[in-house]
């Protein structure tokens, strides 16, 4: 049993090295979002009722929340925050995944939901 135990003191060390480099190669990986993925702010109001970018939408009776971190949140945790987020939304215009950016991501420029309409202004050239 002594051959067993100064094997395991010997590369208790050596597993303890490898797990913090894993640990900061996770740490330091990029997100990569859709490509059809929209910035803006968050506040949750009241789960699922949400504002974005101050107009008032709903989250998709799926919706997935990812911190900074990447981990899944819950809506209701979030009541009342304001978050600089990239979204994505469903067919029926939900939101559906939701990632909080952190304060590098957030530095990225990226493309918004700005207000659309379906009007076409034309000048008349005299």
């Amino acid at each position: 049993m002594n051959r067993c135990l100064n094997s395991f003191l010997h590369t208790a060390p050596r597993w303890a090295v490898l797990a913090s480099l894993l640990a900061v190669a996770a740490h330091a990986e990029v997100r990569e979002f859709p490509a059809s993925a929209l910035r803006g702010t968050l506040v949750v109001t009241q789960p699922p009722i949400v504002t974005m970018d101050g107009v008032q939408t709903r989250l998709s009776p799926g919706a997935r929340i990812r911190d900074a971190n990447n981990l899944m949140v819950l809506s209701g945790s979030l009541v009342n925050q304001s978050l600089t987020v990239n979204y994505t939304r469903d067919t029926h215009q939900l939101v559906h995944e939701v990632w909080i950016l952190t304060a590098e991501e957030a530095a990225l420029k990226r493309a918004s939901a700005a207000p659309t309409t379906n009007i076409i202004v034309t000048v008349p050239v005299k």
